[in-house]
């Protein structure tokens, strides 16, 4: 009966860190992020219907949402809920001069790129990486297809989708996308079972890059 090669052994157990280190990743930008898609908290029923979130695009610097409250006397206040969690509230012309103000010099980037911050044009870089990443694990699978002779599917393959669906899946939960955030974590899972089951395989004396296709 043959031994598994210490080096195989050695290869799997730094898969196995890999992965935990990834899903360990994975789950800290989930939780850090999760009330990106959190519904609003519960209100009291006194103050049920009293307010209305207003979606503005892009939001005034330092506002984190804004809502639509009556002042009592037949009129509105908009209310600026701030990022540091104090509140501001701003008469309706109040708000449409800032938004003027803070908006008119703003740079044609920001409308292609769909952003409000500097801060976005790096997220986008990010996305536009992961993208990258993402596409080249074809052209490396139609390489080394080439080059066999035959359709094949290297390590490289999963190791470079598992990459492009992690950046991918921040980034999409940067922009509230939950169609590519739900789509990327299915992949996401997919590409470590393959990984898992490789290496897997390479533990018993296989050699991963020569994975029986029946």
């Amino acid at each position: 009966m043959a031994t598994p090669a210490t080096g195989s052994i050695g290869g799997g157990r730094r898969l196995r860190l890999r992965l935990q280190i990834l899903v360990v990743i994975l789950l800290a930008v989930i939780v850090r992020t999760a009330p990106v898609f959190a519904f609003p908290e519960d209100t009291p029923q006194s103050a049920r219907g009293q307010s209305l979130e207003i979606r503005v695009k892009p939001l005034p610097a330092g506002v984190d949402k804004i809502t639509l409250e009556p002042d009592g006397e037949g009129g509105h206040w908009y209310v600026l809920n701030m990022v540091d969690g104090s509140t501001e509230r701003v008469r309706p012309r109040d708000l449409a001069e800032r938004l003027w103000t803070e908006n008119r010099d703003r740079g044609w980037y920001f409308a292609v790129l769909n952003i409000t911050s500097p801060i976005g044009v790096a997220w986008v870089l990010l996305g536009l990486f992961a993208q990258v990443v993402f596409m080249g694990r074809m052209v490396v699978q139609w390489v080394v297809s080439e080059k066999r002779g035959r359709s094949v599917v290297p390590v490289a393959f999963w190791w470079m989708s598992l990459t492009g669906a992690s950046m991918l899946l921040t980034y999409f939960v940067w922009r509230r996308d939950i169609v590519g955030v739900l789509g990327q974590s299915a992949g996401w899972l997919i590409y470590s079972r393959n990984l898992w089951m490789i290496y897997r395989y390479s533990l018993g004396g296989g050699s991963k890059d020569r994975i029986p296709v029946r």
